[in-house]
C-alpha cells in the first residue's frame, strides 16, 4: 500500500493520512487498515472505487496529534490471511517546547557564598528545535543562555528561578526551582548602637529562613565565647546594659552543615558614671599638686576641673590657663598640674563629666602644707658631705617667722633662719627631719623627710668567750656600725673561718656560723689547741673598710 498526506502535522490540528491500494478484491478476504493510532482521538473512513474511471481501495485516518506522538510510527498494512505487506510512517508533529525543567548543580548540600552554581534549562521535546532561552529570578529576567552559570554565588542570588524555551510554535515554561544560599548574617534592631536601658534585638538570618525545608539551629557567641544555642534566631535584650556591649556572632546549622556569620558590634551608649578624682602633692624638689579626673562613659565625656567653683581646666574648649598650670587631656581623662603650690591652692576641687546622655560630678578637698622641707644636695649623701636642710614656708612678710627643727621627733634647735646646715655631715646626723614654721598667723609643720648618711665601717667590736660547762664551747663574735651594711670576714692567718657572704660553707663540723645585719657569730664546739690563735675580723662596704683582732686561747 501507499501513504499520502502532509509530511508534518501540527499539534492540536486535525489532519488526514491516506492508506491506499490500486487493487480491489470484492470477494476476497484482503484487508487494508491502519496500525498504531489512538482510537480515542481518531476517526477511520474507507472508500472503494471499481468503475470505468479507476480501481482502488483507500482507508483514511483522521486524527489530532499531540507532542507525545512526535516520532511515533504508524503502519498502513494490507493483509491476506497470514500474508502481510505494509508501509511505515514516522510522525513529525510540530509543537512548542514541552516538559521544560530546571536542573540545579550541585543538587545537594548547602550552597554558600562564593560557591559555583549552574542552572540548566532542560527540554523534554521540541519540534522544531528550541531557538532561544530566557531565565527569570523572582520574575526578573536574568539570562538568555541554556545554562545560567553563577561562578561566585552571593546572598542576593537566593531566590526562585525558572526558564522559558522558545521555538516558532511557542514557549515552554519550567516550574520554578529555589536556589537557597546558606549564608548567615546578623542584623541589629533598632540599630547597632543603642542607649542603655532600651530594648534591642539581634537577628541571625539565612536567606529564605521562613521557607527553609528543615529546622535550623542557632549558636550565639559574644566576643568569641559561647553564649547560647537553640532554635531561636534572635537574641533579645529587653533593657540593654553597658555590659551587653561587645561583638556578637552566630552559627547556623542544618543537616547539611553550618555557616558562621561575621561578627557585629553592639555599642551601648550611657551617661557618665561618678568620676574618679585623685589629688596628689609632691613636696620634694619643688611644690607640685596634681589633680586627675577620669570617668567611664560612652560616648566620651567632656571633663572640667574647678577650684571652689572656678573652672581651671577642661577637655573641651580650652580655658585661659594660668602660668602655674599645665593640662593634659585624653579620652575620658583630664590631668591638671599646679606648680609652686601653696595654701592659696587649698580648697574644694570638683570634676564634672558630661555627654549627650547626662552628667556626673565628684569633689575632694585639698589641704596644702605651708611648710615644706628640702634637702640639698640629696636626701642620701656620703659622710663628710656638706648638707643643707631648708624649711620653705609662707610666713608673714612683715614678720620674721621662727623655724624649729626636729630629728626623729626630738627638738634640735629654733632660730629665725630657714636652714639647718651640716658642713661635714656624719653618720650620727642621719634621721627623719621636720621643721615647724611659726608666725603671727599660726604655725605649720612639714612632713618628716629622711636623711640617710652613708659611712664606712667603724672599728669592729671583736670578742671571744670560752665556756667549759657541758663541753668546751668557744664563741667569737664580730659586730660593726656602718651604712650601707658591711661584709664581714673572720680569718685566722690566711684561712677564712667564716664570712657574711661570698665564702664557702664551713667544712669543719665543729664550727657553726650565725649571720645577721652587720654581725657575725662563730661557735666552735669541742675546742682543741689547734683552734687557738689570732683571729682578724675585716669589715667593708662601698664607703671603706676597717678591721680588729682578738687572741683566742683555749
Amino acid at each position: 500500500p501507499s501513504v499520502t498526506g502532509s509530511k508534518e502535522q501540527t499539534e492540536g490540528q486535525r489532519s488526514t493520512l491516506e492508506c491506499s491500494s490500486p487493487y480491489v478484491c470484492p470477494w476476497g478476504d484482503i484487508v487494508l487498515h491502519w496500525e498504531g493510532y489512538d482510537p480515542r482521538v481518531s476517526e477511520m473512513s474507507s472508500r472503494t472505487q471499481l468503475d470505468t474511471s479507476g480501481i482502488g481501495h483507500q482507508v483514511n485516518l483522521t486524527s489530532t496529534f499531540s507532542w507525545k506522538d512526535h516520532s511515533k510510527k504508524l503502519l498502513c498494512e494490507v493483509s491476506h490471511g497470514s500474508r502481510k505487506a505494509g508501509t511505515e510512517v514516522v510522525l513529525r508533529v510540530r509543537h512548542a517546547p514541552k516538559d521544560t525543567q530546571v536542573s540545579l548543580s550541585p543538587s545537594s548540600g548547602n550552597i554558600g557564598v562564593g560557591d559555583a552554581v549552574t542552572l540548566s534549562c532542560e527540554v523534554g521535546s521540541s519540534h522544531p528545535p528550541v531557538a532561544g532561552y530566557r531565565w527569570y529570578k523572582d520574575g526578573m529576567a536574568v539570562g538568555t543562555e541554556r545554562v545560567l552559570a553563577l561562578r561566585g554565588v552571593r546572598r542576593e542570588d537566593h531566590g526562585r528561578y525558572h526558564c522559558e524555551a522558545q521555538n516558532a510554535l511557542g514557549t515552554g515554561v519550567s516550574p520554578a526551582v529555589a536556589l537557597r544560599v546558606f549564608s548567615a548574617e546578623i542584623s541589629a534592631s533598632p540599630a547597632a548602637e543603642v542607649r542603655e536601658g532600651t530594648a534591642a534585638t539581634l537577628s541571625c538570618d539565612v536567606p529564605g529562613r521562613e521557607g527553609h525545608p528543615e529546622e535550623l539551629t542557632y549558636t550565639w557567641y559574644k566576643n568569641g565565647a559561647w553564649l547560647k544555642e537553640g532554635p531561636a534566631h534572635t537574641l533579645v535584650f529587653p533593657a540593654v546594659t553597658a555590659g551587653d556591649a561587645g561583638y556578637y556572632s552566630c552559627q547556623v546549622t542544618n543537616s547539611q552543615g553550618s555557616d558562621t556569620a561575621q561578627a557585629i558590634g553592639l555599642s551601648v551608649t550611657y551617661p557618665p558614671r561618678i568620676p574618679t578624682l585623685t589629688l596628689f602633692q609632691e613636696t620634694q624638689g619643688g611644690r607640685l599638686v596634681i589633680v586627675r579626673c577620669s570617668v567611664d562613659s560612652h560616648p566620651p565625656a567632656t571633663l572640667a576641673i574647678d577650684h571652689d567653683g572656678t573652672v581651671l581646666a577642661t577637655s573641651g574648649a580650652q580655658v585661659a590657663l594660668r602660668q602655674r598650670l599645665g593640662v593634659t587631656a585624653s579620652r575620658n581623662s583630664l590631668r591638671l598640674e599646679i606648680r609652686d603650690a601653696g595654701p592659696r591652692d587649698s580648697g574644694k576641687y570638683g570634676c564634672t563629666a558630661s555627654n549627650v546622655h547626662g552628667n556626673a560630678s565628684a569633689t575632694k578637698v585639698l589641704v596644702t602644707r605651708a611648710a615644706e622641707l628640702l634637702i640639698q644636695p640629696s636626701a642620701e649623701v656620703s659622710e663628710g658631705t656638706a648638707v643643707t636642710l631648708t624649711c620653705v614656708g609662707t610666713g608673714d612678710a612683715e614678720e620674721e617667722p621662727l623655724y624649729t627643727w626636729y630629728r626623729n621627733g626630738r627638738r634640735l634647735q629654733e632660730s629665725s633662719f630657714p636652714t639647718l646646715e651640716f658642713p661635714s655631715v656624719r653618720g650620727d646626723d642621719a634621721g627623719a627631719f621636720q621643721c615647724q614654721v611659726r608666725s603671727r598667723n599660726g604655725s605649720d609643720t612639714s612632713e618628716a623627710v629622711p636623711l640617710r648618711v652613708l659611712y664606712p665601717p667603724r672599728q669592729p667590736v671583736l670578742s671571744s668567750f670560752l665556756q667549759s660547762r657541758g663541753g668546751r664551747l668557744g664563741i667569737i663574735q664580730c659586730s660593726v656600725e656602718s651604712d650601707p651594711e658591711s661584709d664581714l670576714t673572720l680569718r685566722r692567718g690566711d684561712d677564712v673561718t667564716a664570712c657574711t657572704r661570698g665564702c664557702p660553707q664551713a667544712t669543719n663540723p665543729r664550727v657553726r656560723v650565725t649571720r645577721s645585719y652587720n654581725s657575725l657569730k662563730v661557735e666552735i664546739w669541742d675546742v682543741v689547741v689547734e683552734d687557738e690563735g689570732i683571729y682578724v675580723c675585716q669589715a667593708g662596704n662601698s664607703q671603706g673598710s676597717a678591721s680588729a683582732t682578738v687572741d683566742f686561747q683555749a
